[in-house]
């Protein structure tokens, strides 16, 4: 799946970030085919490095890569990455594999658990043999409930253990400490950006209460009622994936980053509400919004305090919301 929106994205991502860092590395990205990580094979690719993408497609998608699949430096297997073993050397693991959506980890719980603690523990100890570095995808869902709003990395969180969202904050919130604890004992190479609400081409449009950016969208392409969860004062943080990208591969070529968490997206907050009825002004829909009841333990604020990415690496979002908002939706009709 590539168009000219993209395109013209992963240039601008190419020109934020030296490509001489990821040339001629050999690169494993664990979830290959899903959102942030089809991009990050995309820009890898033509940076001049070898990306084996390991993915089972459970929740990625085949066509975010297909264009890939025939260029030499671009290798898809597939298989979970709780079972993934590979003996060849590698230089960087950037695992990105999960389940991202509530409608997609509440269905499978013990899944989303063993990707974040087995799944951890394998790319970990395949970063160990190699002396490779290794960026984990966390989430700003490791703070819960935050009550320190905008939040910084020193916040411990507020997180239900065994609630319904519990399988994916507690199995990161595992997963960071897992990683810490191999830098500390090993000196492993590890960067954990906690990444906030990320958007753009790509995204997935399916699921009633997940990834309310891409289905608002999709209700007013398409003039269906728009459906908000609660009354839609809660808010949430979007940063476009141009942003989320630079933000990572920065990161990942950083030595001083090395063992550092950091909060990756914007600090603009936006609600609920707010967020559907921008979407409904740039589509000029006739979709009216209809209001259902908030699932349990659901976040009421969601914003960063990113002061540190920026001391680390220099890193600031450069799309502003309204830019990124009429560039998702323009590619959304382009391929609805």
């Amino acid at each position: 799946m590539m168009d000219d929106i993209i395109r013209e994205d992963i240039k601008k991502i190419k020109s934020a970030v030296k490509g001489e860092a990821f040339e001629g590395k050999k690169i494993l990205v664990t979830g290959g085919a899903g959102f942030i990580g089809s991009w990050l094979g995309d820009v890898l690719v033509d940076f001049g490095a070898d990306v084996v993408v390991v993915d089972d497609l459970s929740a990625g998608r085949l066509k975010n890569i297909d264009h890939l699949m025939k260029n030499p430096k671009f290798k898809l297997v597939k298989v979970d990455v709780c079972a993934f073993k590979s003996k060849e050397k590698c230089d960087v693991i950037l695992h990105m594999a999960g389940y991202a959506s509530p409608d997609e980890y509440m269905v499978h719980p013990i899944e989303t658990l063993q990707t974040s603690a087995v799944g951890t523990e394998n790319m970990a100890e395949l970063a160990r043999k190699n002396d490779a570095t290794l960026l984990f995808a966390s989430t700003s869902e490791v703070y819960g409930d935050a009550e320190v709003v905008p939040t910084p990395e020193s916040y411990w969180g507020k997180v239900n253990p065994i609630g319904p969202r519990s399988c994916y904050d507690e199995g990161k919130r595992f997963a960071e400490a897992l990683l810490v604890a191999y830098h500390k004992q090993y000196g492993l190479d590890v960067k954990i950006p906690r990444i906030f609400n990320s958007y753009g081409p790509r995204l997935r449009e399916d699921g009633s209460y997940g990834r309310a950016m891409s289905r608002f969208i999709l209700q007013a392409l398409t003039d269906q009622p728009i459906t908000v969860y609660g009354d839609g004062k809660q808010t949430r943080s979007f940063c476009y994936i141009t942003d989320t990208m630079t933000g990572l591969l920065l990161l990942t070529a950083n030595e001083k980053a090395k063992g550092e968490v950091v909060n990756l997206g914007s600090a603009q907050e936006v609600t609920i509400l707010e967020l559907a009825e921008k979407i409904k002004e740039v589509t000029k829909c006739k979709s009216s919004v209809t209001f259902h009841p908030l699932p349990k333990d659901d976040p009421k604020r969601r914003c960063p305090d990113t002061s540190k990415l920026e001391k680390v690496v220099g890193w600031k979002p450069d799309v502003s919301f309204k830019e990124g908002l009429k560039r998702t939706i323009a590619w959304f009709s382009q391929n609805k």
